[in-house]
This record gives C-alpha cells, structure tokens and sequence, in this order.
C-alpha cells in the first residue's frame, strides 16, 4: 500500500462527525415537502394569534418524523416569537411533571426550581403571557405517554390551558407514532376528543432513489472528498432498502468510515461494510436497538434467553420470568413489549392463550447489540445469565 493513502495520526475521514449522529437535523430535508408544508398550515394560524392546529404524524420507524418536525420547529423559532415549539421526548419524559417541566425548561432556559406540578405550570403560564405566546408540543413517542396513564389528562391540560389561565391560548399538539396500529386520535377520551381534532400526517417509507439521495448528502456533509466510493455507496442504499429504514444506512456509513479509519486507510470498502454487518449481526439491529431505553434493552436480552433456552414464550410466562431480573410492574412490561414489536425487532402474534413472543433476530445477535447500549446508557449492557 502506498504511504500516500495512508491517513496520518492526526488526520480523520470526518468533515463533520455530528452529521452521522441521530440528533442531526440537516441541512435540507429530502422529500419531505408535502410533510413540510402540511405542519406548516397548521401552524399558520398561531401566527395570527389563535391557537396552532393540531396533527398526528404516523409512519414506520426511520421515516424522517423526528427529523421534519425538529426542522420546522427551529424554522419557526428563528422567525418568530409568536410561537413557542417544544419538542418532547415522550419515552423519556412520560410523567406529567417531567413533560411540563421539558416545556418550562425551553421556555426559561433553565430547569424549574420546583418539582410541584402546579408550580411549573404556573410559570409556564407566566412565561407565555410575558411573551404573548402560542405554545406547540411535539410529542414524539406518544405510545409511552398512554403507557404511563398520562396521555389523557395532559393532552386536555395543553388544549385546555385557557381552562387554568383566561388571558391563554389552548396549545397546538403534534403527537407523532411509529406504532401504524395504533389510533393514538382512538386512544383519547371523550373529553379530549371534544377539543382535540387532528390532521393525520403520513410518513411512506423512502424508496430507493429516495434513500441514495439522503445517504448522498449525508457523505457530502459529513464526510472528505472520495472517502465512500460509488460501488460501497450502492451496497449501503441496498441493505439500507431491505429493511426499509434509513437510520441504518446512515449507522453503516459511520461503522464503516471508523473502522477504515482506525485502520489509517483514506477510503471505505465494501468489505469495511460487510464487516460491519457482521459485527452486528444486523444493521437494523443495531439502529433499532440504539433507540431503545435500558429498560427496554434489559427486557429484550431477557427474551433473548428465553428464546436461546428454548422456554416457553407466551408473553405471561416471559413475564413471570423477568420478575428475577427486572423489577417491573404489568404496564411497564407491556409497554416495554410494545416498543420492541414497534420497533421491529420482536413480534406478538395473537393466540387462543394470549400474545406469543418470537424473536426476529439470532439471540446471540441481540446479545452483542443489548451490550453495546445506548444514548444515554452508562452500563456495559446487560450481564448473561448463569
């Protein structure tokens, strides 16, 4: 090999790592145009001093969601005041206190000194009315929001703030969903469904065309000149199209510019990729585990030895099992359950006897993914049994 395609020690194939990170927003959204101006009709209004409308954007994980609604929201922040847009992440913040305290804290610029419910509330309110403010919530991952028993009550407490504080507008409510099964407009309660009447925005699965361009620009962005050759490029876009998610495509690229990197070689090759693939057992293991909390990834190393033992898998006998291991309650378990299978990487099949469990990757599989964690996960993963 010539010393010339060798990178120095202090040299990197990264013009800008952050834009393989799953908290990127870039530059320009790729066809999502329609999503786009959608969201922004339904904001329109608040701009007039009403309240914003309201949406339920549906669609399979990987499908730009989160994305095209970060975009919009920092687009209306950087035009106008008249409209404060708070993102939520509901499979982190769940409780009532916690997605109110989220509000505060983008409103304030600092968390709330109190932890009483009232109190944030109170100076949320008093930071709208400083401001003559029209608040929009995105609620991103609203499934744990009904997990948790709060979906009702906060969803009439946001429309209904001029219920608590006259001189306010009810909110705008974005809830977004990965779960094409779940009618998150069904799961409200009459009370709720009086106020709260949304536009569904769909999310399709990006073709292929659609998926090179994405993975195009994110090399262009993120990357020097020439570091990911066309034919390696073609080989991410086919196994990103197979699993119809475009988060691992952009996991493979990384995977593959730090391994060719830390063997000092300039340029990505098809067999970095495999070898990737191979580390991981799955590329959409890997992306679709990374999003999981602990809790869940605790959970799902625990069906996979259940699976690899060859134990029953009817989803009561997986819970009476995990009780040694995780001290949690029925709903927790089921909403955890739920998120796998949203996920992709269960699936619970309805029987006579109730739901059964199937694993849809090898256990070994997931246990190398369990113990490579996630945002936010100090652990080292989750120890084997025995």
């Amino acid at each position: 090999m010539r010393y010339s395609s060798l990178l120095r020690s202090d040299q990197t194939l990264f013009r800008d790592p952050e834009v393989f990170e799953s908290t990127y927003t870039p530059e320009h959204l790729h066809h999502r145009d329609a999503q786009v101006r959608e969201l922004a009709f339904l904001i329109r209004p608040a701009l007039r001093g009403a309240s914003p409308m309201n949406a339920i954007l549906r669609g399979p994980p990987g499908t730009g969601k989160t994305t095209t609604v970060r975009r919009v929201f920092a687009e209306v922040a950087a035009e106008t005041r008249r409209v404060v847009p708070v993102y939520v992440n509901c499979r982190q913040d769940h409780t009532l206190l916690a997605v109110y305290r989220c509000i505060s804290r983008h409103l304030s610029g600092y968390a709330p000194p109190s932890r009483h419910l009232d109190d944030v509330r109170e100076v949320i309110a008093a930071r709208l009315r400083e401001r003559d403010a029209r608040l929009l919530v995105c609620l991103d991952d609203a499934d744990y929001l009904i997990a948790a028993g709060t979906y009702n009550v906060l969803l009439y407490q946001l429309l209904r703030l001029y219920e608590g504080w006259s001189d306010l507008r009810g909110a705008g409510v974005f809830a977004v969903t990965s779960d094409l099964a779940l009618n998150l407009y069904a799961e409200a309660d009459g009370p709720v469904r009086s106020v709260f009447h949304p536009t569904e925005v769909n999310f399709w699965p990006y073709t292929k065309t659609e998926i090179r361009g994405i993975l195009s620009d994110r090399v262009r962005q993120g990357l020097y000149p020439g570091v990911v050759p066309a034919t390696v490029l073609d080989l991410v876009v086919e196994m990103t199209a197979g699993e119809q998610d475009v988060r691992v495509g952009i996991a493979l690229l990384r995977q593959a510019c730090l391994q060719a990197e830390g063997d000092s070689r300039r340029r990505v090759t098809r067999k970095d990729v495999m070898d990737v693939v191979a580390g991981v057992g799955s590329p959409a293991l890997a992306a679709r585990t990374t999003g999981l909390s602990s809790g869940e990834r605790a959970l799902l190393y625990r069906i996979a030895e259940q699976s690899l033992s060859g134990a029953e898998m009817m989803a009561g006998a997986v819970f009476e099992e995990v009780q040694d291991y995780l001290a949690v309650g029925k709903t927790t378990y089921h909403a955890r359950l739920r998120r796998l299978a949203d996920a992709g990487i269960i699936d619970l099949l309805h029987t006579g006897k109730g739901y059964e469990v199937f694993l849809r990757y090898a256990p070994d599989e997931v246990f190398a993914a369990c113990a490579r964690g996630g945002p936010g996960d100090q652990s080292p993963g989750c120890p084997r049994k025995g």
